[in-house]
């Protein structure tokens, strides 16, 4: 089921990530991001209030997906991570490869400077995977910790759609 989650992230390049603003409220912005299997990196400018958010508390949540014609096609993650700024110059520039080797349009703009620019990782801990061709609000919860990865069972939310004849 973790290759599920990780063919999602290859499918798409950009994510809605929640951090928490220093009065309470959850602050959603859109960032690019790269991966390797479920440890997701992306680039903050070091003056943005998500940096600063991050900074004071480490706790996010990501959403990666796109918009359907057909609910049946839904396919996406919903994500609780924590993430932190990468401070090893080898791990950074690595991130960086990565994120600009996804993201031609950025690999034009130059390589970011450490100045200004943060390279951020999100450790996930708990990934849900939706996959509605299964069923209206079916979805799958993995958690990830230093161990490895646990699969719950999976669960159907009932979201109150009638089935049509046709869905049987």
């Amino acid at each position: 089921m973790e290759q599920k989650a990780v063919d999602i992230l290859a499918q798409h390049r950009l994510m809605a990530i929640a951090t928490l603003r220093p009065d309470g409220w959850p602050q959603a912005t859109m960032v690019s991001y790269a991966n390797e299997g479920l440890l997701l990196y992306f680039i903050v400018s070091r003056a943005s209030q998500k940096y600063a958010n991050i900074e004071r508390d480490s706790r996010v949540s990501i959403v990666v997906g796109r918009d359907v014609e057909d609910p049946a096609q839904i396919k996406a993650l919903s994500i609780a991570a924590n993430a932190s700024e990468v401070r090893d110059p080898k791990q950074r520039e690595r991130a960086v490869d990565l994120i600009l080797e996804r993201h031609q349009a950025l690999a034009k703009l130059g390589r970011p400077n450490p100045d200004h620019s943060a390279v951020m990782r999100a450790y996930c801990s708990i990934v849900t995977i939706l996959d509605y061709s299964k069923g209206f609000g079916h979805a799958d919860l993995l958690t990830v910790a230093p161990g490895g990865v646990e699969m719950t069972p999976a669960r159907d939310d009932d979201w109150g759609f009638l089935k049509t004849e046709a869905q049987g």
